[in-house]
């Protein structure tokens, strides 16, 4: 198979793979809402989710795998073409890698937490909540949300550079990654805000950016598939 479609491929099937979940969870665990309520809520509506729940989890950090392996043939593909693509593929698939390792809480340590606080005495219960705490803090907002994130932004933003360079894609594609990259890391504000809660914060930057960054990604997948990078 033509890498270049190899490529595009895996894109697509790990946009997808990303989104498909992300979309379940928001209608089965009211996500990410629910991370604004108050710790026992969220313990308690993850512990009535069940296995459904943690299954659902589990494929929202796997089922993205496909994008590490296209991260990594596109950037062998346009190393020769651009020096500075060796150092972006490194920090987007350790973007990637954390933002994995980060959600994977949710399958394997979240339930174990969710289990204690519901059937626990008082201690257990606010021992729990701490724990949660703990783990959501710096599982998912410095690993998954703020290095993940970042790093994921600096890939696509120089990666639509260098398709702007090889003038092989329409413009407007470029402008998409760019676009999507600039809402998305206004996503950061949130994250401050759980450290300095008058930290400005806009809302919707973490949904729009991503929604757009998996269109964007979708979108390149299908012009690789038909597009060779020569």
């Amino acid at each position: 198979m033509q890498t270049e479609k190899k490529i595009g491929i895996l894109l697509i099937i790990g946009a997808l793979g990303v989104l498909i979940p992300y979309i379940i969870l928001t209608i089965i665990f009211d996500y990410p809402d629910i991370l604004r309520q108050e710790t026992g809520v969220i313990l308690t509506k993850f512990h009535e989710g069940g296995n459904r729940l943690i299954w659902t989890w589990w494929a929202f950090a796997i089922l993205g795998l496909p994008l590490i392996v296209a991260y990594i043939l596109l950037g062998q593909k346009l190393e020769p073409k651009f020096s500075f693509v060796r150092w972006v593929t490194t920090l987007g698939v350790i973007g990637l890698l954390v933002q994995l390792i980060g959600l994977l809480r949710w399958t394997f340590v979240v339930p174990v937490l969710a289990n204690n606080y519901i059937n626990g005495n008082e201690m257990t219960k606010a021992a729990s909540k701490v724990g949660f705490q703990i783990v959501h803090q710096y599982g998912g907002v410095v690993l998954g949300e703020h290095i993940g994130q970042l790093f994921t932004i600096v890939w696509t933003v120089m990666i639509s550079y260098a398709f702007a360079k090889l003038k092989l894609f329409p413009k407007w594609t470029t402008w998409l990654g760019y676009t999507s990259s600039f809402i998305y890391t206004f996503a950061q504000t949130e994250l401050f805000a759980t450290v300095m809660p008058t930290f400005p914060v806009i809302d919707m930057a973490g949904f729009v950016g991503s929604t757009l960054w998996i269109i964007w990604l979708i979108v390149i997948g299908v012009i690789l598939i038909k597009t060779k990078i020569d």
